[in-house]
């Protein structure tokens, strides 16, 4: 498996590898304290600039491909993707740090985005694509149904979030074998 960082777009989305150019068009979007409660750091505020700073080296180091989520039919920066713990010896990552402005949430700016995050890495080798989520994030684990992701299951007080508390996560994945169905299902939303 051999995930690169580069543009990847369709009709609705482009997803732009992170760069410094991005902190100031995502600071404005990422103030919103409903997307930070069950993170391990916060994004919002006075905490964006640690937080884009993390995205940023973690991308410059190789471990992980942060992505900005520009919409084509509003032509601005909507949010923000990342493929996480790439294990290419294993031929598997995690799609992850996954936040839209609140306008664009439940449209197809999301379905979008996994059809070409989710399609690449399958593109360039992966067999299994990873994602989780809080427990108690119910939209999340809908979206993640909704697109064809198995849920395998709960780690109980899994991660420890900025505010102290603890956070339960819901485990989801796709397989290679898997792909060509939850493919066909996000195409067909994205008409």
């Amino acid at each position: 498996m051999q995930i690169t960082p580069q543009i990847l777009e369709n009709h609705i989305v482009r997803l732009e590898p992170l760069t410094e150019l991005h902190r100031e068009p995502l600071r404005p979007l990422a103030n919103d304290m409903s997307m930070w409660p069950q993170t391990t750091m916060q994004g919002n505020g006075e905490h964006f600039d640690t937080w884009f700073d993390a995205m940023l080296n973690a991308t410059n180091a190789g471990k992980q491909i942060s992505h900005a989520v520009f919409s084509k039919a509003s032509d601005q920066y909507v949010g923000h993707s990342a493929y996480l713990v790439i294990s290419a010896d294993h031929k598997r990552l995690e799609i992850g740090w996954t936040w839209y402005k609140a306008s664009v949430r439940g449209s197809k700016i999301n379905p979008a985005c996994k059809r070409l995050l989710i399609g690449n890495a399958f593109d360039n080798g992966a067999e299994r694509v990873e994602l989780k989520t809080a427990a108690v994030n119910k939209r999340s684990q809908a979206a993640m149904r909704k697109m064809g992701a198995t849920e395998e299951g709960t780690f109980r007080r899994h991660i420890l979030t900025w505010s102290g508390e603890w956070r339960d996560t819901v485990w989801f994945s796709i397989l290679k074998e898997e792909w060509p169905s939850a493919r066909d299902g996000l195409d067909a939303r994205l008409v």
